[in-house]
């Protein structure tokens, strides 16, 4: 029996083989196919965002079950509102007068890096971009959020094979390490790497000779100014901290309050039920 480090490496090696061979024939895909595929991972996506999300508090112990349909949905319907009309197939633009044409090409082979902050939004929104811009992918899941992870992948890959697409075109490890995940970023089948995670993730993601788009942990302040309308700047920040428990990056961490309205904010939060902890506390 193969070590967990090695299994996850030759997992690695295998899913890169299996969805390079799915992507040589999704590349050639037109834009009505690619589409059409694309809808059918949306609509399987967003129809299982309340078992995902659940799925998800249920392995992680993170967020909460609103908080992350919430955001399941987001991902999908959301995600189709805003590149539903997007050419990302065939010419996109010509320009006779200086002989210059725009075509789309995908990337190839994606890997995708996912947290166990986020982790089935994150799966549901890489997997498909993925598809939308004709390209394969192969997610390495957090440790901690391996099974959510690998099902939601599983929820698009199948709505999308059933659509049309080649089988494998979107894979997902199972045997998951940090010697697999580097395996996956530094393999020549990877073409360019979508990270999210810790900070040492990322500069993982960055340094491994591939391009790459990385997004780190957020400590985000916010700066309110004696000009804020006060009352509705109290609710934003509780919304924002409070939704899927404060889990997102850019939920804000410290406040900064203006000296003149600095005590004002103070009672709009505790009116808002927040917590003013003690000099001992």
């Amino acid at each position: 029996m193969l070590d967990q480090d090695l299994a996850s490496i030759a997992e690695a090696r295998a899913l890169l083989r299996r969805t390079r061979k799915a992507f040589e024939a999704f590349r050639a895909f037109d834009q009505a196919r690619v589409d059409r595929i694309v809808h059918a991972g949306v609509e399987a996506g967003y129809g299982s965002a309340s078992r995902l999300a659940e799925l998800a508090v249920e392995e992680t112990r993170i967020g909460s079950v609103v908080g992350k349909t919430a955001k399941n949905r987001f991902a999908t319907r959301g995600l189709w509102a805003a590149v539903r009309g997007m050419r990302t197939c065939g010419i996109l633009s010509e320009d006779p007068r200086r002989g210059l044409m725009e075509v789309a090409h995908p990337f190839d082979v994606v890997a995708a890096i996912i947290p166990t902050t986020n982790p089935t939004s994150t799966a549901l929104f890489k997997a498909l971009i993925c598809l939308k811009s004709r390209n394969g992918m192969v997610a390495s899941p957090h440790p901690r959020a391996a099974r959510c992870i690998a099902e939601s992948v599983r929820v698009i890959h199948d709505a999308a094979v059933e659509a049309g697409a080649p089988r494998d075109i979107v894979t997902c490890l199972t045997a998951v390490s940090l010697e697999g995940t580097q395996e996956l970023m530094r393999h020549a089948e990877t073409d360019v790497i979508l990270a999210t995670g810790g900070s040492g993730l990322v500069k993982e993601a960055y340094s491994s000779g591939k391009p790459a788009f990385g997004v780190g942990p957020g400590n985000v302040p916010v700066y309110v100014d004696r000009s804020a309308d006060v009352a509705f700047t109290a609710r934003c920040l509780v919304d924002s901290k409070t939704f899927d428990n404060g889990t997102i990056c850019a939920s804000e961490q410290a406040i900064v309050a203006d000296r003149p309205i600095a005590e004002r904010l103070l009672a709009e939060l505790k009116a808002r039920g927040c917590h003013v902890c003690t000099p001992a506390e």
